[in-house]
Order: structure tokens, then sequence, then C-alpha cells
């Protein structure tokens, strides 16, 4: 389980919204085959595992070791747990089952009714915390939320007009490999006012996420780059509905974030990465809808400007890149998940 766990992580940053996946099999201890899953829509850890095994005879006499429960159900690839039942795999040991309704235990029930010895829960807290964000998004109907924002010393986020900038070189490739974990981004109409920003990956090698942006009024520009330049983006507002291209409109409150968020994962959305404005941040905090935070203090000061959020930081890890201060926070209450992802 543990050489599984080792290859679903190699899926990192493709897989979403499907989970990161492994599997081994193995025959008289020794094994034969193993996969991951690649990316979404393609084939998945125990078909990728099933294919590697080059004597296919075998595999009535091998046990398949795989870090999250085989689907059931056919979605973009036919169910694995159906897969295995022609194969003739008489074991399978599984590290948890699967929170999503349309597995969650079904798979391990399908097996079991052709006749196959299932073992379930081996590593089962590692096989969790792999996939905490698909973990806490299915189990709570709304995605993992994680905070980002950079601030001062003394706690502003930018001078007046927004120019003041704290991340180096090396501290936005990080925040870019974040952005390449998350499904969505999220902003707030006066970031997108003061920044015209791209929000997608560009420092970074991984894939780019779905750009939100909660505007009540409709009041960003026309020819911001979000509506301009061909990603897609998708527009909270209170006034109108409708598809432009690549840009969605649809009308929902944005002064409840649950609304939103709920809406999110409706959309097939199972992480968020929200990186503005300080209204937009605050609103999560005060609400306590967040999941994780990471902020940036660069040791400048301003002495005035826009308040960063409100927040207690105390005794949370830490690192020092280019000499910025990055701290990571995790919180539990939104989810089933206790150690750090």
């Amino acid at each position: 389980m543990r050489r599984a766990l080792q290859l679903a992580k190699q899926g990192s940053g493709h897989t979403s919204p499907n989970p990161m996946v492994g599997a081994v099999v193995v025959h008289n201890g020794m094994i034969i085959g193993e996969g991951f899953h690649r990316c979404c829509g393609k084939a998945h850890a125990e078909v990728n595992a099933i294919d590697s095994v080059e004597d296919q005879s075998l595999l009535p006499e091998s046990t398949i070791y795989v870090t999250l429960e085989p689907c059931s159900h056919y979605g973009k690839t036919p169910p694995c747990a159906k897969l295995l039942i022609e194969k003739g795999v008489k074991r399978i040991v599984v590290g948890t089952l699967d929170p999503f309704e349309k597995v969650s235990g079904r798979g391990v029930a399908m097996l079991r009714r052709a006749g196959a010895e299932v073992v379930v829960g081996v590593l089962e807290a590692e096989c969790r915390d792999l996939n905490c964000r698909f973990f806490t998004a299915h189990t709570n109907g709304m995605p993992w939320v994680q905070l980002k924002w950079a601030q001062s010393a003394d706690e502003f986020i930018a001078n007046e007009d927004g120019t003041v900038r704290f991340s180096t070189a090396l501290s936005l490739s990080l925040v870019h490999r974040e952005r390449s974990f998350a499904d969505a981004i999220v902003v707030g109409a006066g970031t997108v006012k003061i920044d015209n920003p791209s929000l997608n990956t560009r420092h970074w090698s991984g894939n780019s996420p779905l750009r939100v942006v909660l505007d009540r009024n409709l009041s960003i520009p026309n020819d911001c780059k979000l509506l301009t330049d061909g990603g897609r983006t998708l527009i909270y507002n209170g006034k109108k509905e409708g598809v432009e291209g690549c840009v969605e409109w649809a009308k929902l409150d944005t002064t409840q974030p649950e609304s939103w968020l709920r809406d999110l994962y409706r959309r097939g959305i199972t992480s968020v990465i929200v990186e503005g404005g300080a209204n937009v941040l605050q609103q999560l905090i005060a609400a306590d809808i967040w999941n994780e935070m990471r902020i940036e203090i660069a040791p400048v000061t301003l002495g005035g400007g826009i308040k960063a959020p409100q927040v207690n930081i105390n005794g949370v890890a830490h690192q020092e890149v280019d000499g910025n201060t990055i701290i990571t926070k995790l919180i539990d209450k939104n989810s089933l998940i206790t150690t750090n992802c």
C-alpha cells in the first residue's frame, strides 16, 4: 500500500476533480504490475496496473492493493470494480472507501457479491490525507478552500492604490504551484479593477484553474483580461445570466460564501484558492469557511494602505523564501482530515 501511495502522488496536479489513486498487483509476494491515475478522463489506476501485468493468467491468483475504493459506475471510464471481476482478481486490499456518492461503498459491495475477498482500511489515514481536498468536498458538499494573500510586516496587503507588490520571483512561482493544484481561483471585483490579473498558471508547469469573479454589480471593465484573453471565467453577480464564448455569468448572492461555494461544487469544483481582495478573504474568515491559509509576509512596512485580513497566525508553520516568511495554517473543522495534506 505504501508503494501504491508513492505511485498515486505522481498524478498530483493533473487528476482533479478526480482523486489521486495508485494501485499495485502482487503475486506470491512479488509486484507484477503497478499503475496510477495520470490525468482526469484517462484510465484509472487499477486499469493501468492490470494492463502492466505481462502474464494475465496470474491475475486470479494475485492481490491488488489500491489506495481508494474501485469505482462502480460509468463515468468518463468504465467501472474498475467490473474490470477486476472480469479479470478474476480474487483479493482486493483497499486503503479507504470513496466518499463520492456514486461510489461510496458500492465498489466494495460489487466485488464482494462477485465472491472476491475485500480488505478495507489499510493505511487509511495516509490514503485519506493524500486526497484531503477530494474528501472534504464530497463530505461537505463544498470545495476545499485555501485563502492566500501577501502582506507587509505591519499587516497591509497594499498601499491605497494597490501598486505595492511583496512576492519575489521564487515565491511567485510557489503561488503558481498552488494554483496548479486548485480547480478554481476566486477574486473579488476590486482585485480585477486594480490589478487586471490573468489568474492562470504561468510560472509553474500545471493546469490553470477556472477563474471566478465575485462581482455583484457587474462593475469590472469590459476590456479586462478575464473577459478578453480566451480563458474560462465564471462571474457570480446579482444581475445577469448567460454565456458568451469562454465567459459565463451566473446570478447568485455573492455576499453569502456558502451559496457560491456550493454552486461551484455542483459544477464539479473540489478545491478553490481565494486570492483576494481583503473583503472577500475577511468574509470567508468571518463565516469560518476555510480549510487552509497561505500568508506571505514581506520584511517591509507601509504605514498605511489596505489592511490585511485579521486572523491569529501565532504558532503555525512557516518557511523563509527570499527573505519573505510564508505561513501555512490548516484546520480540520470543515474537513474530516486531521493531518497536513
